[in-house]
């Protein structure tokens, strides 16, 4: 069980953070709660007090009655200074809905607040969540505030893309999903050695406390993430709709694990981690370039993004209407990327292929690529059911493995979670083929 300091910051989006106490206390963990003083506009004190059992506080100069301890604790015999109490008793300090004010004011160390005053006191780990609306998010002054933060050594569970608060408006800026909020900090608390973990080592529930090993240390992995646009004209393209937060959230733990961490992005909107070693690209050709560069230098070759299978010749210049009754497009097959590289692949790398499949067929489908495409394992997603896959904040996923390298491959299926949660179960499974070697 680990103790989760849960800062809520003004924003339509403090509602989830209802929900994630209800998954966080149902999974064992302790939560307190301080509020910004705007955010009791949106959520009143009273309900987060209700589903973490402890009064939910917003001012340094209001008395805490249970003394800065958490549910799971005793109270202190004496009355302790408010905010240092609470990030002392803390395994982890979560922020979400983290504002761009209030974002603004952690990136300059401002402590105007019980929120930025703990945060600023807090030595256990910081996992912070942007939402607010995607021009005030996408700015120069709230990036250049996020990178701090994340130079710091800050965790940012990214926002996700959709219908913002505003009518009529979509873009990057919406809080994370709380299950997605709780695997963040599970997956913090797991790979920090002593902040969750009792006295054996175990981890607190949902994480892996053989992790704080760091058992990729100086494995050097590959990740391609989002998908390709083959070009029609000087304006148009054929795509397809991920987003890359599968690609991401494997760069982000492998990361977490120890490894040297290139990501060949196509299209992805969304910043990847610090200290990720980013390649961006748009067709696919240039990420077939860029994986050839990059693949003899791999230990693990991760191959995430949605990669087109077709392509048209494209126009020069821009295709007119000109009273046109029909538009016929010819494609010609694009190069099987991963089949080519693991043509030439060398002893000691492990290949990783995801295949995202529509309806029934998908798992016999996968099983033939396992077998056609050279690689050792195969990440199989269902695309048609609803809520997971493309642009989603979760998955679910089947991983299958050759069984020795002969007959039938061994599969494992992943429930429903977060996309950071089946990155972690993915990464278990490489590090499951290395050891085997």
């Amino acid at each position: 069980m680990a103790r989760i300091l849960l800062g809520v910051s003004g924003g339509i989006a403090a509602y989830k953070a209802l929900e994630l106490i209800r998954l966080a206390t149902g999974a064992g963990h302790a939560v307190r709660v301080i509020q910004t003083p705007t955010s009791r506009r949106f959520v009143g004190a009273a309900s987060f007090a209700a589903l973490s059992g402890a009064p939910a506080l917003s001012s340094e100069f209001s008395r805490d009655p249970m003394r800065g301890a958490f549910p799971d604790q005793p109270l202190p015999s004496h009355e302790p200074i408010g905010h240092l109490e609470l990030v002392a008793n803390a395994d982890v300090l979560l922020i979400a809905p983290a504002s761009a004010n209030t974002i603004a004011k952690l990136a300059g160390g401002h402590a105007e607040n019980l929120l930025t005053s703990a945060a600023l006191a807090a030595d256990c780990p910081l996992v912070i969540a942007p939402a607010m609306n995607n021009r005030m998010y996408e700015h120069a002054a709230t990036q250049a505030n996020i990178a701090t933060l994340r130079e710091r050594g800050a965790t940012i569970v990214e926002p996700g893309s959709g219908r913002l608060a505003s009518k009529g408006e979509h873009g990057v800026g919406r809080l994370a999903e709380p299950a997605e909020l709780l695997a963040a900090c599970e997956r913090v608390l797991a790979t920090s050695p002593g902040s969750a973990a009792d006295a054996n080592g175990a981890a607190a529930p949902g994480g892996n406390g053989a992790h704080a090993v760091k058992l990729l240390a100086g494995v050097r992995v590959l990740v391609t993430a989002g998908g390709t646009r083959e070009p029609i004209d000087s304006v148009r393209y054929i795509g397809n709709s991920s987003s890359g937060r599968m690609g991401l959230a494997l760069a982000t733990v492998a990361l977490e694990r120890g490894a040297e961490v290139t990501l060949v992005a196509a299209n992805v909107a969304l910043p990847s981690a610090a200290g990720v070693r980013r390649v961006d690209v748009r067709t696919a050709a240039e990420l077939q370039r860029a994986c050839e560069q990059e693949f003899e230098r791999c230990d693990v070759l991760l191959m995430a993004a949605a990669v087109a299978d077709f392509a048209p010749a494209p126009a020069a210049g821009k295709i007119k209407k000109d009273g046109r009754d029909r538009l016929e497009l010819v494609l010609e097959p694009t190069a099987d990327v991963i089949s080519g590289l693991a043509g030439h692949r060398h002893a000691g790398q492990t290949l990783v292929a995801f295949a995202a499949e529509h309806g029934a067929d998908g798992l016999q489908s996968a099983r033939g690529k396992l077998a056609a495409k050279g690689v050792d394992a195969v990440v199989l997603n269902d695309i048609s059911r609803d809520g997971i896959g493309f642009d989603s904040t979760e998955n679910e996923v089947t991983i299958l493995t050759a069984a020795s390298g002969v007959g039938t491959p061994a599969e494992r299926h992943v429930a429903r979670a977060a996309k950071e949660q089946i990155a972690a179960e993915i990464l278990d499974a490489v590090e499951d083929l290395r050891a085997l070697g």
